[in-house]
This record gives C-alpha cells, sequence and structure tokens, in this order.
C-alpha cells in the first residue's frame, strides 16, 4: 500500500469520528501548553539572570575588592567572593593588575552613600562612580535625549536610576513613595539639584536645626552643626523605564568617577574624606580607596587563572561564570519541576491517544480482517494506526504551542513584562528549539500510545475479524 493511501486512510478515519478526534487532541492541546508555560517560566528567568551578566561585565568579568574603607562605601557579596582582602583597591593596585598576562582592561569603581536635594524633596542615593569606558559596558537603556555623564567637567553630571524616585522624601514630613503612594513632583532631567557628599554631616545639621537642637531637660543646646557643601549637579541622562520595570541599576545613581574624585580631594583637601581609611589617630593616607576594581579578562578560559593570581596578591575575588554555573544548577532544577508538572497533563492526553486507538480497532474489526484478506501487509496495518496517533500528537502539538504563545503573552502582560516581578524581561520566554521540542515531543508520544493498539490490530485474524458484527 503506497503512502499516500495510508494518509488517506488515516484521515479519514479520523474525520468520520469527529467529536472523539477532538476531545483527544484536545487533552494533547493542554498536555503540551501545559509543559511549553511551564518550561518558559524557566527560561523566562534564564533570560533575565543573562541580561544581568551581560550589563554587569559578561563572562569575562571579575570583581576585585579590597578592604573596606569606611561606612560611607558600600562593599558588596553575594557569597561567591573567595579570598581575604588584605590590601586597598588604588591607583597602584589598577597599575598592578594591567601588568597581569590575559587581562583586557582594568578600571576603578567607587560607590557611595549620598544626599540628593531637589526643591522640598531630599533623596538617600547611591552614588555609582565608573570610567567612561564601563559606563559605555553598563549598556543602560536610557530615555530620549539622554546621554553618559561627560568626564572630567568642570560639574558633576548624573544618570538616575528609574527607581530612583522611590527613595525621595518631603522635607519636613519625611513621607515618600512608599506612605503616599506617589513619586515626588520632580523633572529629572530639568529641575536644578544639589548634591552632598557627606550624609553624616547632612543629617547632624538638620538634627541641630530642626527643633531637637536640646538635649536632656536642664541641658543646653547642643552646638548647631556645620551643614555640608552642597554641589550643583544636573542628570544628564535617566533610565527608560517605570516603577514597573526592573534593570541592573534601577536604584543606583551614576557619575564619572575622575570628576567625582577631583570634588571629594578639592572638598576634603588635608583632611579625612569620608569613607576613605585613616590612621588610628584619624590622619587621611596619601592614597585614595575605590570601592572595586573591574577587571575584563581577553577569554573566558583565563577568568580562573586570573582569579587566582588576582587573589594571591591580597584581594577579594568574584567572576560571574561562578554565579552561572551555580545559577544554571538550579534553574535546571526548576525547569524540570515546571516540566514535570506539565508532563503529567500529557501523560493522561497520552492515556486518552490510547483509549481512542483501541475504541477505533473494536469498531473497525470488520475492515481491517477485510483489508487483511485483500492482502494488505501486517506492516501497512501498523503503519496506518501509527500514522493516526501521529495525527493526534500533531495537531495537538500545533493548537498546543499556538495555546502556550497566548497564555505566555498574557502572564508578561499580567507580571509588567516581568517588572511586577523584579525581572528586567518578560517573565515567559518561548525560544524557537522549546516549540520544535514540544511539537517532536507530541508527535512522540501520540505514536507511543498508539502503539500498541497497532499490535492489538496487527494481531487480529481476518476470518475472525471478518465475522465480527
Amino acid at each position: 500500500m503506497r503512502w499516500i493511501d495510508l494518509l488517506r486512510m488515516s484521515s479519514g478515519n479520523l474525520k468520520r469520528r469527529k467529536l472523539r478526534t477532538f476531545l483527544t487532541i484536545l487533552g494533547v492541546v493542554i498536555g503540551t501548553a501545559s509543559i511549553v508555560v511551564m518550561i518558559s517560566l524557566g527560561l523566562g528567568l534564564q533570560q533575565s539572570m543573562y541580561r544581568q551578566i551581560e550589563q554587569s561585565g559578561g563572562m569575562t568579568a571579575i570583581t576585585v575588592t579590597g578592604q573596606e574603607a569606611g561606612s560611607m562605601m558600600y562593599y558588596f557579596s553575594d557569597g561567591s567572593e573567595q579570598g581575604e582582602a588584605t590590601k586597598y583597591v588604588t591607583d597602584e593596585t589598577i597599575e598592578e593588575l594591567e601588568k597581569l598576562e590575559h587581562i583586557k582592561s582594568v578600571t576603578p569603581s567607587l560607590t557611595m552613600s549620598s544626599i540628593l536635594l531637589s526643591g522640598k524633596y531630599y533623596g538617600n542615593i547611591q552614588l555609582v562612580g565608573l570610567t567612561p569606558e564601563e559606563l559605555e559596558r553598563q549598556n543602560m537603556k536610557l530615555v530620549e535625549g539622554s546621554a553618559l555623564p561627560e568626564s572630567n567637567a568642570a560639574n558633576l553630571d548624573l544618570v538616575i536610576g528609574n527607581f530612583v524616585p522611590m527613595d525621595f522624601y518631603e522635607k519636613g514630613t519625611n513621607r515618600g513613595y512608599w506612605e503616599t503612594q506617589e513619586l515626588p513632583d520632580i523633572d529629572f532631567m530639568k529641575d536644578p539639584m544639589f548634591l552632598i557628599l557627606d550624609s553624616n554631616a547632612y543629617y547632624n545639621s538638620q538634627q541641630s536645626t530642626g527643633g531637637n537642637s536640646f538635649g536632656s531637660e536642664g541641658e543646653a543646646p547642643n552646638t548647631p552643626a556645620k551643614p555640608p557643601k552642597k554641589y550643583v549637579v544636573r542628570a544628564s541622562g535617566m533610565m527608560d523605564g517605570g516603577m514597573e520595570t526592573y534593570n541592573t541599576g534601577s536604584y543606583n545613581v551614576y557619575c564619572d568617577i575622575w570628576t567625582l574624585k577631583a570634588m571629594l580631594q578639592k572638598e576634603y583637601s588635608g583632611k579625612a574624606i569620608p569613607g576613605q581609611p585613616t590612621t588610628q589617630s584619624g590622619k587621611p593616607y596619601r592614597f585614595f580607596a575605590y570601592t572595586n576594581a573591574m577587571v575584563q579578562a581577553d577569554d573566558i578560559d583565563n577568568v580562573k587563572e586570573l582569579s587566582a593570581a588576582i587573589q594571591d596578591m591580597g584581594y577579594r575575588v568574584s567572576t560571574n561564570a561562578e554565579y552561572l554555573q551555580s545559577a544554571q544548577k538550579e534553574f535546571a532544577m526548576v525547569e524540570a519541576v515546571l516540566g514535570g508538572i506539565g508532563a503529567v497533563s500529557l501523560f493522561v492526553a497520552a492515556i486518552g491517544i490510547a483509549n481512542t486507538m483501541m475504541m477505533s480497532i473494536y469498531e473497525r474489526t470488520k475492515e481491517i480482517g477485510v483489508i487483511k484478506v485483500l492482502g494488505c501487509s501486517l506492516r501497512n496495518i501498523k503503519q496506518m494506526f501509527l500514522m493516526e496517533a501521529a495525527f493526534i500528537g500533531f495537531f495537538g502539538g500545533v493548537l498546543g504551542n499556538l495555546l502556550s504563545f497566548l497564555l505566555s503573552f498574557g502572564i508578561n502582560v499580567a507580571t509588567g513584562h516581568g517588572g511586577a516581578m523584579g525581572l528586567d524581561s518578560d517573565i515567559s520566554y518561548i525560544p524557537v528549539w522549546l516549540v520544535m521540542a514540544s511539537m517532536g515531543f507530541a508527535v512522540l508520544v501520540g505514536m507511543i500510545a498508539g502503539y500498541f493498539p497497532a499490535l492489538r490490530a496487527m494481531r487480529l485474524s481476518p476470518l475472525a475479524a471478518i465475522r465480527n458484527e
């Protein structure tokens, strides 16, 4: 029997029992959609992680951390840092690292707590100073009309993270977004702003002049604290996205590190810079300590060797490769669990296919006997039933994937394209390979479910089948 004849007979048999075929296909649709949507959730988390890694330097990035310089500097640890720091990260450190083999670039970074003032509002910000090269590498999505900060400019230019407005409060009432659910009335790209580098001095001055200058009962008022210097700053750019769109650095305010360093050294000339290390007597050292050094290796294969060499120099190191490996293991487990949950639905659908095929054999017993007597081979009979089962799996897979895309779109819209979950991308992501794999899996499940009914059809006795009523 020719393939075209088998194809015509298989499709005709399915059309004759439209309702039963539809219900069987519906089971495959639900099973396929369940698997695809479940796995797409894990893939969406992975895609978000990959984007964050790319924005933080990629797989060849090594973050070098030294001794903590002071309370106003931020020092982060994700648990993957190796080694114990015995040195500060200074300009000499940058020069030493640049001399190592397999180094592509080395840039310092400086992160500190600061205050930003605008009108009747004040904000606690995390000011991050980076080199122009590192700012470019961050690949930040900015609103129209934005630009990265100019290097070594007279005034400090800022790039405002899209979540920064949530950290602003009204003077006097100290009420902000988390109390009122309303953002401050500030146009960051146009309104004048002032930056205060010494947060402690600002709060001390506010306390001494804000009605809290008296000590205990009977004590004299405290001496008013000297207010810190205010720097006129402007926002050269702002990250794109609202309060529901998370980006790497959404809570940060970025600036040029060389301009920031010059401002600190000028304001505190001869004095200890807040956040910088000092001697036991409180005097400043001659060097300037950075928060981190951002190292880029020339190849991912050299990251491990470079990390070990830098660690031997007396610094802590962390790499995205280490974080990625541990995260991938966790995501693999998550995807396996989610895929397993979806596979239960497809297993139930497979039972439905097997039941449909068995019922078809009982109804077509005489037909099977006739085509056997006419000379149809056992192999052709098996192929005919397997083809029917494959049709059910194929159409179920196609419709299941269409349903998966609709459900994925609905999930992404409902979660604000990942923003409500703290992600910078869609929470559900369906790649082409997942569509193709689910289609193949649906067809395979259909053929497996139809295999044993096909064997039963092969083993029917022609004479007994013809006599069957």
